[in-house]
């Protein structure tokens, strides 16, 4: 326990410049939202479904984040500011993603089965930006602000606007 919460000051204080001591770290949303995301997720891997939304809500409540207990959060992930971010219940997020506030990685309606993006390793995601559906944000890829993104986006490029499209290419 004690190696995680010195890896998640690290991980804040790397990404929010404004954070000037490792104790101001531990007031952070990003700290707070997935201290109640694991234990929602425990519970809900259990079959304690209500439960695990119990604990979801709170973390809501209290962050203004909310994580499904059944969404996969790899390592590093860092929300800064967080108000209004949501990850649905088959979204995947990679390792080292920093997503900012507001974003939504969502569905588009109601069907069956995997319904959210899967988010690759190295990814930003800008404030306001809704990436929906069973797509996939390629490793290193970048998404601009107020970006909505309904396809695909390949590893190592930048895409912005509505509907989001190509800027950059680095893999060029």
């Amino acid at each position: 326990m004690i190696k995680y919460i010195k890896n998640e000051i690290k991980i804040i204080r790397k990404n929010d410049l404004s954070v000037k001591s490792n104790f101001e770290a531990l007031l952070h949303p990003n700290f707070k939202i997935k201290i109640y995301y694991r234990i929602s997720r425990f519970f809900y891997r259990h079959k304690f479904y209500t439960l695990a939304r119990m604990v979801q809500n709170m973390g809501k409540k209290k962050t203004g984040i909310e994580i499904h207990p059944n969404a996969t959060i790899g390592e590093n992930l860092f929300i800064d500011h967080g108000n209004g971010v949501v990850i649905g219940e088959t979204a995947i997020v990679g390792d080292n993603v920093v997503i900012y506030h507001g974003v939504t990685l969502g569905a588009t309606g109601k069907v069956d089965g995997k319904r959210h993006p899967t988010i690759g390793n190295n990814v930003l995601i800008g404030a306001n930006a809704s990436i929906l559906g069973n797509i996939y944000i390629g490793d290193n890829a970048k998404v601009g602000a107020g970006a909505v993104v309904v396809n695909d986006v390949r590893d190592n490029t930048t895409v912005v606007g509505i509907p989001a499209r190509t800027v950059r290419d680095y893999s060029k």
